[in-house]
């Protein structure tokens, strides 16, 4: 019997949890490592440079340490700005999460899309490119929030965010000016832990863009489907040694005393 797969997903935070998730449904047999980089939480604060030097140094050791088969960079921050570092420096197949443009404005009927991301993400010229050659006539509205990510951890961890500082960050997103925004890319991962607010608080109903799906899909078009019969196992490790037991249940992640040892 082959070895099962082994696939390890990282995320600066708990956000790339909503990625973990999808995952493990379709490959319910792996063993999964879930890395969150949370002493560097959020991503957003660090320049590109030490941005790249910090994940790449990172994936030395958890390669290493660990002999996935697959990894998933469950962020759009890390993802556009060290994922190509990544596979340059290693044969390990990536998986990476950029905003999920073309099929927003495939689906959209008003022809009016936002892409709701970090601050980061909506600022860099990748996400600009995805608009350029994937926009397909649709009006697309960049929003960078400064809090939203942060106020996802602190939902999971049982501190929620008020609904007035939730309607702060989305308002922008929702425009009306004849024709109304219909559908909004959440192109941070730690937004879908926030779904059922961001639905209730919105101005009026929208579809919201999950880009966890479509990488679990890759994920399986690399790995193949799951062994019959097997149950995986699940672990997390946090950078900063102190990953949440409580967040961690609700996904049925079983948390690792060991830590990533900081890089430089």
């Amino acid at each position: 019997m082959a070895a099962p797969s082994k696939i390890l997903v990282f995320d600066s935070g708990l956000g790339g949890l909503t990625v973990y998730r999808e995952v493990a449904a379709v490959r319910p047999d792996a063993d999964f490592v879930y890395v969150a980089d949370d002493a560097a939480f959020p991503y957003n604060a660090l320049d590109e440079s030490a941005l790249v030097a910090r994940v790449v140094g990172l994936f030395d050791e958890l390669i290493a340490a660990h002999c996935p088969d697959l990894a998933v960079i469950a962020c759009n921050t890390a993802s556009t700005i060290a994922l190509p570092a990544l596979r340059q420096k290693f044969a390990l197949p990536f998986v990476g999460t950029v905003p999920a443009i073309k099929p927003a404005c495939a689906a959209s009927v008003t022809r009016r899309v936002t892409v709701f991301g970090t601050e980061a993400t909506v600022a860099r010229e990748y996400t600009r490119a995805l608009i350029r050659d994937f926009a397909q006539g649709c009006q697309v509205t960049l929003v960078g929030s400064k809090h939203l990510a942060s106020y996802a951890e602190a939902e999971l961890v049982g501190t929620p965010a008020s609904d007035a500082q939730i309607r702060a960050e989305i308002a922008p997103c929702f425009i009306d000016d004849g024709k109304r925004t219909d559908t909004i890319v959440l192109a941070c991962t730690h937004y879908p832990l926030l779904l059922e607010r961001l639905t209730r608080l919105a101005p009026w109903p929208v579809n919201y863009i999950d880009p966890a799906p479509a990488i679990a899909r890759r994920v399986v078009d690399l790995l193949g489907p799951p062994a019959p019969s097997r149950a995986g196992t699940s672990r997390a490790i946090f950078t900063s040694g102190q990953g949440p037991r409580a967040a961690l249940a609700r996904f049925s992640i079983e948390p690792q005393s060991a830590t990533v040892a900081e890089a430089g």
